[in-house]
């Protein structure tokens, strides 16, 4: 969900400074009473309202990585995506769970094709 915009912070600080209840500034404002609470402390703290950089986790396989995924698709095409976690934490020393893996393939462009022994059954 995005930040709300700083327009608005603005405009709930100044309302809560003017001396109104909290309660009421989240009612006028329609956000929530923490919220409120937040950002007259992150005021108070910093004077600053700007909304806070997102903690954003790095892929476990980078773009770095992406030519051994492909050898190792390229090797085991119809491996799983739990057979490919496997192999990969042997190779590589890096555990993922099955949504890395799903979203490392995604990132790619692998497209897995069925093979005549998969299409017998």
């Amino acid at each position: 969900m995005p930040a709300y915009s700083l327009d608005l912070r603005e405009r709930i600080v100044r309302a809560v400074l003017a001396g109104r209840a909290r309660a009421e500034v989240a009612r006028t404002f329609q956000v929530s009473l923490s919220t409120v609470k937040r950002y007259a402390a992150q005021h108070r703290t910093t004077g600053s309202l700007s909304p806070k950089p997102q903690a954003r986790q790095q892929p476990r396989i980078t773009p770095a990585h992406h030519p051994a995924l492909l050898a190792q698709l390229a090797a085991q095409p119809d491996a799983t995506l739990e057979e490919h976690c496997a192999t990969w934490a042997q190779t590589q020393g890096v555990p993922v769970s099955v949504p890395t893996m799903w979203r490392a393939i995604a990132r790619v462009g692998w497209t897995p094709k069925k093979t005549r022994a998969a299409k017998l059954t």
